[in-house]
């Protein structure tokens, strides 16, 4: 069974900065894009960033110069590096990884709450 295994959520100061990690678990399959997305209370989820095993980058503009996103291929595995956290990034984060589209297949971790205080 797939797992995608997420850690570093937590409670920060406005300007502070935090790192959530996500490993895939439970396959042998390869993942195409891993990304962060978010679900703030009352919102939709969204995006906030993506990486191709290629190394493409995607952010949403909220969070362009603030958050980096890396990976490292041979682990599966993701990171979300947030600086300058403001409460508006307050959500749970969820991890994402998808196959490719001659193998195409798409899991969820469970969720990682980020609180920001001002």
């Amino acid at each position: 069974q797939v797992h995608l295994v997420e850690s570093g959520g937590g409670l920060v100061q406005s300007g502070g900065s935090l790192r959530l990690s996500c490993a895939v678990s439970g396959t042998t399959l390869r993942t195409d894009t891993m990304g962060w997305y978010r679900q703030a209370p009352g919102k939709e989820r969204e995006l906030v960033a993506t990486m191709t095993r290629r190394g493409t980058r995607n952010y949403a503009d909220s969070v362009k110069g603030r958050f980096a996103i890396s990976r490292v291929n041979a682990h599966d595995t993701a990171y979300l590096q947030m600086n300058n956290l403001k409460p508006e990034d307050t959500a749970v984060y969820y991890c994402n990884a998808k196959g490719s589209v001659y193998n195409p297949f798409e899991y969820w971790g469970q969720g990682t709450q980020v609180t920001v205080s001002s």
